[in-house]
């Protein structure tokens, strides 16, 4: 009998992949496409659906020939996906209302601080665990209602679906138009400020604060169950499982226990530390999110610092600025300096996110003298990274239980040694890295597998995860202190750019 294998599809914000992997968690083929990214206006960013959707389509047939494997040796598909990036379509057309506004756009910031003030942070946080930001769904949801015309009134009509990346893809997988299932899963439900982080199902006072009708929702399942088959692309095979990225990046890591953490390095970074079943509320500025719920088992749930601006700091460095021509010669530039000279970066490109959610801070570069050279700049790039996730390490400690004992690791950023120990030095702990380094693959991967009966349970899958890479602190701690002081200092210049616009 021909071996068979799990498929997972990735939808992040720069690209599209899709990977096959064998019964050992080991990736057999992987086909990627980028799609395009829009900017039209200062904080605007969006995706073409449409494009995504199409880009699949071409990615799914080359994962499978690169393998010379066929559909019916894929037992099962799950999808991850990036989170809050927001998508409506027509219900009988199939065809989206406008471009996708994706989870870093920053339209929404007036909106934020109307409800900072009234109904506050309090009424959210009771309902949704999440606090009022640009971050997330439903805000998108109630800026495109009030500015593209006829919508709302679509919607209330029933015409409209409403839905994050992988409810938009399984819709069409299954059959779009024609009977498509509109679905998404609890990891992405917590996403859009629309879902009671305790029940799991849409909450009937954030609608109707909202305004926003539930027949446009699309249904809550949990992470790992079968939903359907797919009738485009590979007719017939069942799709099992759907997380947001982060939360497949966790699953992927095999963070199975309470205390356990991962950090995703990539266009922004994620920490996520499992909490179990205990949803532990922040005072330390990050978020309460659903980590996984397999089936019908309890839902975990987890901690989580995101940090907006990370691996596109050095995309801005290359693309923007020009100094280099491909990411990885970031470390080569580094090197070639002791330190950072006394510069310090700030990438608040669009905010700060956690701890601090602060969308009136812009970035800046501190500490600049005729001494500073493009090295310094290239250090002072990747230190923002470290110092970053230094602060919502911080946060965690401060809320949980527990403090951090080791950081599993991945991402892109992951390939570069000299911020990898440099991540290492400012928390003081053991960072590791896995053999298989895509882990958000892998988690979708994984809860596909595990609810089709192709892994058995979660210790087999722990059995999968080997270490690639381990970087140990060496940093004396005064110094650490002192830099980091220094960080601070640099994080308060940023804040406050953005004025509020006056009233006439």
């Amino acid at each position: 009998m021909a071996e068979r294998y799990v498929m997972s599809v990735d939808q992040g914000t720069n690209s599209t992949r899709c990977i096959l992997f064998d019964h050992r968690g080991r990736l057999v083929s992987v086909a990627q496409k980028e799609h395009q990214q829009h900017f039209p206006r200062p904080g605007w960013v969006e995706h073409d659906a449409v494009e995504i959707w199409q880009n699949l389509r071409r990615i799914v047939p080359e994962a499978l020939s690169d393998a010379g494997v066929g559909a019916e040796q894929v037992a099962a598909i799950g999808l991850a996906n990036q989170r809050e990036t927001t998508v409506l379509w027509d219900r009988r057309t199939g065809t989206p209302l406008s471009r996708a506004i994706v989870w870093q756009d920053t339209r929404t910031a007036p909106l934020v601080e109307d409800l900072r003030q009234r109904p506050g942070e309090a009424f959210f946080l009771a309902r949704c665990g999440l606090p009022p930001s640009t971050y997330f769904s439903a805000l998108r949801l109630r800026w495109l209602f009030d500015h593209v015309k006829g919508v709302e009134q679509r919607a209330r009509d029933g015409d409209v679906l409403f839905g994050t990346m992988e409810s938009w893809l399984i819709w069409n997988l299954t059959g779009g138009a024609d009977g498509g299932l509109h679905i998404t899963d609890a990891t992405n439900a917590s996403r859009t400020m629309l879902m009671n982080i305790r029940t799991l199902t849409w909450d009937d006072e954030l609608l109707a604060f909202f305004g926003i009708p539930r027949s446009m929702l699309p249904e809550v399942r949990s992470s790992a169950e079968t939903y359907g088959e797919a009738r485009s692309l590979l007719p017939g095979v069942s799709i099992t499982a759907a997380l947001g990225d982060q939360q497949a990046a966790l699953f992927g890591q095999t963070c199975f226990s309470p205390g356990e953490a991962k950090c995703t390095y990539g266009t922004g970074s994620f920490l996520l530390l499992n909490t179990g079943s205990d949803i532990v509320r922040s005072r330390h500025g990050l978020l309460t999110t659903v980590a996984y719920k397999i089936g019908d088992q309890q839902p975990v749930y987890a901690l989580e610092g995101s940090i907006a601006v990370t691996g596109a700091l050095v995309q801005w460095f290359r693309d923007r600025l020009g100094l280099i021509s491909s990411a990885p010669e970031i470390e080569t530039l580094a090197r070639t300096v002791e330190d950072n000279g006394g510069c310090y970066i700030v990438p608040a490109f669009s905010g700060l996110f956690a701890p601090r959610w602060r969308s009136d801070a812009r970035g800046v570069i501190v500490g600049l003298t005729s001494y500073i050279t493009k090295g310094h700049l290239a250090r002072a790039v990747l230190e923002a990274t470290g110092w970053q996730t230094r602060e919502v390490v911080d946060a965690m400690n401060a809320d949980a239980s527990v403090s951090l004992q080791q950081l599993k690791v991945d991402g892109g950023m992951t390939a570069d040694n000299l911020l990898m120990q440099f991540v290492a030095d400012v928390l003081d702990v053991p960072v590791v890295r896995p053999m298989v380094a895509e882990t958000v693959s892998l988690g979708a991967a994984y809860a596909a597998g595990l609810a089709a009966g192709y892994w058995s349970d979660l210790e087999v899958l722990r059995r999968n995860w080997h270490r690639a890479a381990q970087w140990l602190p060496d940093m004396d701690p005064e110094l650490r202190e002192v830099e980091y002081d220094n960080w601070q200092r640099a994080v308060e210049r940023s804040l406050g750019w953005v004025r509020p616009p006056r009233s006439p």
